[in-house]
């Protein structure tokens, strides 16, 4: 069946689509994963996901090739990122093998929503995980509920692969040095929301955050990691804070394959004005050229570059990355799931 999407003109949000995937956990044990229609989940006012924030949720991308085939990326990687917001909020998590099935079926139903190859869309798969005992004592959870959706996406921010400008945060802090900032829960990003509505009243697409101890090091980029390209390294910061972004980890292996060494350990904010190229990397954004970083407390601006442009590695990482997401490349480390066109 056909859908009237416009492929191109699709922004980053929710678009419905035909399927979604869920399975509990109840009496010690998973559930098989089943098939629903519907949009809304019917949840208990009590369930400790609403007042004590168990919850945890991964992104991960389905591409069409030009083969006709579709290609789910690094798909363990992001079950085995869940497995660890699992363990530090006290939930019980799918295990890999239920994790990648429930995201495969969740593609597989919702295949004509795939977009075209060509198109530069993709198609966005949430699992979300959530604690739905009903209690109102602060512990953990006792029931879990599991649920795989998609959604056709385009680019995350309207600029596309072009540099963005970013301001710096140091009023807020979207995670403490020892707290949630590793895993990936919904309290992080709900403690960004300010800072990113802020920024973009202001003109800017990102928030760029400093350290929550000492105001010194880099920390991420609204929802991504940040990387910079200096005297041939690929530079990104190391934090207790920091989510340990997947599509960051393949930008550094791509990076070390093109020969640039690989640095991930605190970076100085000092370190700006010497950085010949940087950049946002996750999921959703993929890679983001950063052109100009807006410092209010200094009231000084810092061109990356030409500011107007993206840097030659950024540009060579993005395309290899694409390449191979999207199977116009070899994958010799086998990143990809391949799932056959059934047409």
């Amino acid at each position: 069946m056909e859908t009237n999407i416009k492929w191109a003109e699709l922004g980053f949000g929710y678009v419905k689509t035909d399927y979604n995937i869920r399975s509990e956990f109840r009496d010690g044990r998973w559930s098989e994963p089943e098939v629903h229609d519907s949009e809304y989940i019917p949840m208990h006012m009590a369930a400790t996901c609403l007042h004590y924030g168990q919850e945890a949720f991964e992104g991960l991308k389905a591409f069409r090739g030009k083969d006709g085939r579709v290609r789910i990326f690094r798909m363990v990687e992001n079950a085995r990122r869940m497995i660890r917001s699992a363990e530090y909020t006290q939930m019980v998590a799918p295990d890999e093998e239920l994790f990648c099935r429930a995201c495969v079926e969740a593609v597989r139903r919702n295949e004509r929503f795939v977009p075209p190859y060509g198109t530069g869309a993709s198609l966005y798969i949430r699992p979300t995980l959530v604690g739905t005992s009903a209690q109102v004592g602060v512990k953990p959870a006792t029931e879990f509920l599991f649920v795989v959706f998609v959604s056709p996406v385009g680019p995350y921010f309207k600029e596309g692969f072009r540099p963005i400008s970013v301001i710096i945060e140091r009023h807020h802090d979207r995670a403490a040095p020892l707290g949630t900032g590793k895993v990936k829960v919904g309290g992080n990003y709900a403690a960004s929301l300010i800072s990113g509505e802020q920024a973009k009243a202001a003109g800017y697409s990102n928030v760029l955050y400093l350290d929550a101890k000492e105001k010194r090091y880099i920390d991420e980029c609204g929802a991504a990691n940040f990387f910079a390209i200096r005297d041939g390294a690929y530079i990104t910061p190391k934090s207790s804070s920091i989510l340990p972004s997947i599509t960051n980890m393949t930008l550094r292996e791509l990076a070390a394959d093109f020969g640039l060494r690989v640095e991930e350990r605190e970076v100085e904010f000092s370190e700006m004005s010497s950085f010949e190229e940087a950049g946002t990397c996750g999921t959703a954004a993929v890679v983001s050229p950063i052109g100009k970083v807006f410092d209010p407390d200094e009231g000084r601006t810092y061109v990356v570059g030409d500011g107007e442009s993206a840097g030659p590695w950024t540009v060579r990482l993005y395309d290899a990355l694409r390449a191979i997401q999207f199977g116009d490349a070899p994958d010799p480390r086998g990143w990809n799931t391949v799932l056959f066109n059934e047409e």
